[in-house]
């Protein structure tokens, strides 16, 4: 509201008292206190109000009024304040706005409101790039940087790529994943053709996505998205590519056609209805086909595809091949009987293919002897003696995005909600990875067990392992925690307990050790736990635990050969102290904090 002040100033430059008198009834003021105001009957501000319809006014008409009374009382005043300039300079803008205000609504453009929208028109438009799309010089850039960050044993998979089935049996972590994701979007963007990677899940199908947005990202400074992630057609003579990503859902896929990467199909379960969906997708000529994966055992259904004994299966014994499969024989890629392109690479033959990402007299100290063969050095396993024996594990190995869809997320920040959940944690000694898995326990009596999370820790003191536990409960509602206290386990138990104080200690023995193995035997023998397909650390884990006898020779005990990848089969250990807290039939649980039979 004016203040009388200003009101006269105001009646002095603007003799209409009509006008006066309304700007005051729109700045709340009653018409019997304006006629008392400025010494008019009350009968006369009465009938102004209702001839000029004053009520009826337009916002933006009685904002221009107050501005407008405003503006000349400022003006008015003979003395001015630094203020009262800046008022004035302000009021000018909002009185030039108000005018554009009421332009546009008279012809509707935009350009009306900001006279800069019409200048950008005007302005000559940068052709912005459309979702996926590569332009020729990216393309360029990206092929360049892929064939530059090779190794020399990736280089004879690339000559080789012309072959239409590649089969490759590998060491772990030298990269093929890697390498082959980038191999896949290169082939794309150069002719057009679709891929399509099959894991034995959906999680570890995105790995590959992982790797690719990533390379795209780095190499080519495009972000890929959408799933699948479809590629436009840059010319007439390169169609649209996709790239699928398909986890167990590739029994259904029949529709899909492209050139297929398989990864650890020696770990994936219904190996063989898997491999007819496959070989389906690259039927035509032009597609082609990569199996890579690390050793299993040799009772897995993919040892057979791998020996080219399948090859043998329904013809004469004529016509039979007998490969040589060994490392002397394909370790340089061989060209097969059957029209596969074999070969074995292992963690020696990545060294000296430049791979310097491994000191391997470190790992022949840290591996046994039968772990370097089997982890590093392309050699199946036994699992006669295995307490976990493949194939028992492999019932277990479920494809987790698609199975339990319904109530775990694990991109959310709290995966399982609020639901509750029973963690185990298997320390770490000296040299060792220590093994943190959680579990969801069945919904009913005798339902399922579920492997939400699993990760392992090295170089960690106990306060960093104590400290990785912590992050967990934050994550998700543990209900049951149990921690083996042997070694430096006390160290972590004991801060852990200022946390979470109902954590429960399991001290092992032979008994101990015992109890959880026959807990584990139960449960996976009857089909009472799943985990994601493509953990195949886990189920290695599992696979590593041996019956054996005590030093003294009088007691059957459990144990594991510690190893780089397995550790002293941490998981398993983490996986059975969170099992540990469903009783066997008839046994009941125990409540004390340290568990330990004599």
């Amino acid at each position: 509201m004016l203040e009388t002040a200003d009101i006269k100033p105001a009646l002095e430059s603007n003799a209409d008292p009509r006008r006066i008198a309304r700007a005051l009834y729109w700045q709340g003021w009653r018409v019997t206190s304006i006629a008392q105001h400025m010494e008019l009957k009350r009968a006369t501000v009465e009938a102004w109000k209702q001839r000029d319809e004053w009520d009826k006014a337009a916002p933006i008409e009685r904002m221009e009024s107050s501005l407008e009374t405003r503006f000349c009382a400022l003006i008015a005043k003979p003395v001015k304040t630094g203020s009262d300039y800046k008022e004035i300079d302000l009021l000018g803008r909002q009185v030039e706005r108000l005018a554009r205000v009421r332009k546009y609504g008279e012809t509707g453009k935009e350009s009306d409101l900001n006279p800069n929208i019409e200048a950008r028109n005007k302005a000559p438009r940068k052709e912005r790039a459309g979702r996926n799309d590569f332009s020729d010089e990216q393309v360029a850039r990206l092929h360049e940087a892929f064939l530059d960050c090779q190794f020399g044993y990736q280089k004879v998979w690339y000559r080789n790529g012309d072959k239409r089935t590649r089969n490759i049996l590998k060491s772990r972590q030298i990269g093929a994943t890697f390498y082959f994701g980038r191999e896949a979007l290169d082939d794309a963007l150069q002719t057009g053709r679709n891929q399509i990677f099959l894991s034995a899940s959906k999680a570890q199908a995105h790995v590959f996505r992982q790797y690719i947005c990533q390379f795209a990202r780095e190499a080519a400074d495009v972000e890929l998205t959408g799933e699948p992630i479809i590629l436009p057609s840059r010319r007439p003579e390169i169609p649209e590519a996709i790239l699928y990503f398909l986890g167990t859902n590739a029994k259904t896929a029949q529709s899909y056609h492209g050139n297929f990467y398989f990864d650890e199909y020696f770990w994936v379960s219904g190996f063989r209805d898997l491999q007819k969906v496959a070989s389906g997708m690259a039927m035509h000529k032009k597609w082609r086909k990569t199996y890579f994966s690390t050793p299993s055992s040799i009772s897995h259904p993919a040892y057979t595809f791998w020996s080219g004994e399948h090859f043998n299966r329904g013809r004469a014994k004529a016509d039979h091949i007998h490969l040589d499969i060994s490392h002397s024989a394909l370790g340089r890629g061989r060209f097969c009987e059957d029209l596969q392109w074999r070969q074995i690479v292992t963690v020696e033959d990545a060294l000296a293919g430049g791979c310097d990402l491994f000191d391997i007299d470190e790992l022949r100290l840290e591996y046994s002897a039968q772990d370097y063969a089997n982890l590093l050095m392309c050699q199946f396993i036994d699992d006669s003696a295995s307490i976990f024996p493949l194939v028992e594990l492999q019932r277990c190995m479920v494809d987790s995005w698609e199975a339990w869809a319904d109530d775990f997320k694990p991109l959310a920040p709290r995966p399982f909600g609020f639901r509750p959940v029973w963690v185990g944690y298997d320390p770490a000694l000296s040299g060792d990875s220590a093994g943190l898995v959680v579990v969801a326990p069945p919904a009913v009596p005798g339902g399922k067990f579920r492997v939400l999370h699993k990760c392992q820790f090295r170089g960690m003191d106990f306060e960093g392992q104590a400290e990785a536990i912590r992050q967990i409960t934050k994550q998700y509602n543990v209900e049951y925690m149990s921690i083996d206290t042997t070694g430096i386990g006390q160290g972590v138990y004991q801060l852990v307990k200022q946390f979470y104080p109902s954590a429960v200690a399991l001290n092992y023995s032979p008994e101990i050790k015992g109890r959880l193995v026959l807990k584990g035997l139960s449960v996976i023998g009857k089909g009472r736990l799943e985990f994601d397909a493509g953990w195949t650390d886990l189920a290695q884990s599992f696979m590593a635990i041996r019956k054996t006898m005590t030093a003294s020779g009088r007691k059957v005990t459990y144990e594991a050969s510690r190893s780089e990848e397995t550790g002293h089969a941490d998981l398993a250990w983490a996986c059975l102290h969170a099992l540990d807290n469903e009783p066997l039939e008839g046994v009941t649980a125990n409540n004390t904090s340290i568990l330990e039979i004599s």
